[in-house]
């Protein structure tokens, strides 16, 4: 028997306890808290580092580049916050700079981080 339902932190309408991505408006993580993405501990909104490990949750987007918290998505311009290793192809969020499986460099709007 499935749970309650519960609403989409984007888009507000009710979706399975269990998504992983909203079937209404196509956003990954809809449920739960915001989570830190080095530590994964849940963050807020409106905090500028995370609480437990120091990361700056403040950056640049990497397609708009206007500043914005790091959530899953930009504030500016809606799209995920992610990059693509050139080497290993692997997909992450940009916080350090390098490839988390790999170690190579990572390339953000023609730049390396």
């Amino acid at each position: 028997m499935p749970g309650y339902m519960h609403p989409c932190r984007y888009c507000n309408e009710l979706i399975p306890p269990d998504s992983n991505v909203c079937p209404m408006c196509g956003k990954v993580n809809p449920l739960g808290p915001l989570r830190c993405p080095r530590c994964r501990n849940p963050v807020r909104k409106n905090y500028k580092v995370c609480p437990s490990c120091g990361l700056n949750l403040e950056i640049a987007c990497p397609y708009c580049g206007e500043m914005t918290f790091f959530g899953d998505y930009c504030e500016h311009c809606e799209k995920r916050l992610v990059v693509i290793c050139p080497k290993c192809k692997t997909e992450q969020p940009p916080i350090e700079g390098k490839c988390i499986k790999c170690g190579k460099p990572l390339k953000i709007g023609g730049n390396d981080v």
